[in-house]
């Protein structure tokens, strides 16, 4: 497997699985069903976390304990990673939890620059997309977990009872809770790749032309806009509400300094998004949630820390 351009975080994690697991034989079948399935076990963390480097490091501690496993007793090894890798990113969103506390400004999932079949793929866009997964983070550890195994990853109950170490019973009540606590909040329609397209491109006419009319016409009343800079970069500290203050912001912010601006269409988390470069710099990525043909959520990442996976294409499954 060509790692080449992965991340640094994603190359250690392969080299310790197919190098240095079990002695160092890369022909070893404990290596070989860990790479069959990481796109999937880095889906399942990043899901869970909203972080491609936590999930690449949940990835690595997984690989770890699957080293020690005796392959003799495992029935199912899709299931047994899964559920290691569970395990491990319940461990890390709880550490994470405390730590977003003494986040700087709003915190937003770190983008991905996702291949074309992802966007192809109804239920794994949705499931990634930035609107959903900011959802996400209004649920506890265990009940976000129960959410993604249950609702993205079709795992039955009793699986999931094994992997976050609750009776199925009340496996079944928190996808129940779960479950409602998200459709209350995700977005109320759906709309194609089509319709989604058509409202970025006319945002991003909007902007390269700096026309508050074209803006107003394509973002909703009830719009929110987010920004997070992480303390590293210039961020709006709190959510902007509303389609005039969000268009005066950005338009605001846009003509604040004499730069030079290029927008460029691409694909975040399965959906199309834009990326900004000032001076030829990337300066952050911004995604939408569209409905009813209208921008309903803006979504604008600007913490480099966060823009590493941006310019590379990462490979998500949920199979």
């Amino acid at each position: 497997m060509d790692t080449t351009d992965a991340p640094r975080g994603q190359r250690r994690a392969d080299n310790e699985a197919a190098g240095r697991g079990r002695g160092g034989d890369a022909a070893d079948p404990a290596t070989d069903a860990f790479v069959a399935h990481r796109n999937l076990l880095f889906t399942v963390a990043y899901e869970m976390l909203g972080s491609a480097a936590d999930a690449e490091d949940v990835l690595q501690e997984s690989w770890l304990r699957w080293a020690k496993v005796d392959m003799g007793q495992v029935h199912d090894q899709r299931a047994y990673l899964v559920k290691i890798t569970t395990r491990q990113a319940l461990n890390r969103l709880r550490s994470m939890k405390r730590r977003r506390e003494s986040y700087v400004g709003s915190w937003l999932p770190e983008p991905l620059l996702t291949t074309p079949d992802v966007a192809a793929d109804v239920e794994l866009s949705e499931s990634v997309s930035m609107a959903l997964m900011l959802v996400l983070e209004t649920l506890t550890p265990t009940e976000r977990a129960v959410f993604v195994l249950r609702e993205a990853f079709g795992i039955g109950y009793d699986e999931i009872a094994d992997a976050v170490d609750k009776a199925p019973a009340a496996v079944h009540q928190i996808a129940h809770r779960a479950r409602r606590h998200v459709e209350a909040r995700r977005p109320r329609r759906t709309v194609t790749a089509r319709q989604a397209e058509a409202a970025l491109e006319a945002f991003q006419r909007a902007l390269e032309t700096r026309d508050m009319r074209g803006l107003l016409d394509v973002l909703a009343p009830d719009v929110v806009a987010i920004s997070d800079g992480g303390g590293i970069k210039q961020a709006t500290p709190r959510p902007v509400l509303g389609a005039d203050k969000v268009a005066r912001f950005i338009v605001g912010g846009l003509t604040k300094n004499d730069v030079t601006l290029t927008i460029e269409a691409t694909a975040i988390n399965g959906s199309p998004a834009l990326a900004l470069h000032v001076e030829g710099e990337l300066d952050g990525v911004i995604a939408v949630r569209v409905e009813d043909t209208r921008i309903t959520g803006l979504y604008y990442v600007r913490n480099p820390q966060k823009l590493t996976r941006v310019e590379s294409e990462t490979r998500l499954t949920l199979r």
